[in-house]
């Protein structure tokens, strides 16, 4: 099993790292949070994998426990939370099959491509190239900073004017940006990249409203080689009973795109690579429920769950009060 590492909180407000693997949970000796600890592998030139056998571990935990007891938290943040940046790819799932296939025949059909369709498969053309080379960059969207962040167990919340809000079962990568401007995969989360999809429906220039929405990661960062073939179930819980629910896919081996691709035309903007800064990036989803036809509704539960990670993604989703027209003053 591979190493898996979560922010906890107890009850007197201190916070402390999570460690877990084949051999068990336990706390990681001295360790506050995920990012300084990060910070500390590549300061001394180890894995964070290394790092953490090299502070060594202390006590046992159960973390099914402290997620039922609320102690988990996201397991990345920022002091500052500016400087942790939420962004996303789209367009790079195959999907099923039957999806894929009718995808092609309908591009074929048509006359004239839509620019979602042909950006979708310029990424099955061009999503995977080479080593070495550089390969076709996808759609990508701004989702907001770390007040966008929302923890598991948190209330996911439409704002006041959204039109809907859905869930987008996937998985976030997580980064870390050296002293030195180089950018560090410190490992992967189970994610609901949280959108509204009647605003992006509209109008698909209306995409970049559409994403401007809070975002919420699974409680284990997963350390270490990226799974390539990661299967899970995305479900919506209404007063205790399940009113949707399927399978989702992701990893390499369910993209048009490898990682590495869309994390360059990510991070070869120097804008992205300032020394301490954290980036969440969304890798996307071909799984919603909201192309099912399901109209979520306020106190709803996102359930999301894959294996290797061992813990669910949960979030009741709510809406903050609309406050009418925004106003801005001349000084």
């Amino acid at each position: 099993m591979a190493l898996r590492l979560m922010q906890f909180k107890g009850s007197d407000g201190v916070r402390r790292v999570i460690a877990a693997d084949e051999s068990g949970a336990s706390f990681v000796r001295g360790a506050t949070d995920v990012r300084s600890l990060a910070l500390q592998a590549i300061e001394a030139g180890q894995s964070l994998a290394e790092a953490v056998a090299a502070a060594g571990r202390e006590g046992s935990v159960d973390p099914a426990e402290a997620l039922a007891a609320g102690q988990l938290l996201a397991p990345i943040d920022h002091p500052d939370g500016a400087h942790l940046v939420l962004t996303g790819t789209g367009l790079t799932h195959l999907g099923s099959a039957e999806g894929r296939d009718k995808m092609h025949r309908d591009a074929a059909a048509a006359e004239h491509k839509t620019d979602s369709m042909r950006m979708f498969l310029e990424g099955v053309e061009g999503g995977k190239p080479g080593e070495g080379a550089i390969g076709q960059q996808p759609e990508w969207f701004y989702k907001g900073n770390g007040h966008h962040l929302v923890g598991p167990g948190d209330a996911l919340e439409m704002p006041g004017f959204a039109q809907d809000g859905g869930e987008e079962p996937e998985l976030a990568g997580i980064y870390l940006i050296g002293p030195d401007g180089t950018p560090w995969r410190i490992g992967l989360c189970l994610a609901n990249e949280f959108s509204d999809h009647v605003t992006e429906r509209h109008n698909y220039l209306w995409l970049a409203h559409s994403k401007l929405r809070q975002a919420a990661l699974g409680p284990e960062l997963l350390v270490g080689a990226a799974p390539s073939d990661v299967r899970g179930t995305s479900r919506i819980v209404r007063d205790g009973a399940t009113i949707w629910e399927k399978p989702f896919l992701s990893g390499e081996t369910n993209m048009s795109h490898t990682l590495g691709n869309l994390e360059h035309h990510h991070f070869k903007y120097e804008l992205f690579r300032q020394p301490g800064d954290v980036h969440v990036h969304f890798f996307g989803t071909a799984t919603l429920s909201f192309s099912d036809g399901v109209k979520t509704e306020v106190g709803d539960t996102f359930e999301i769950e894959a294996a290797p990670f061992t813990l669910p993604l949960r979030n009741p989703l709510a809406q903050e009060e609309d406050t009418g027209l925004t106003t801005v003053k001349a000084l």
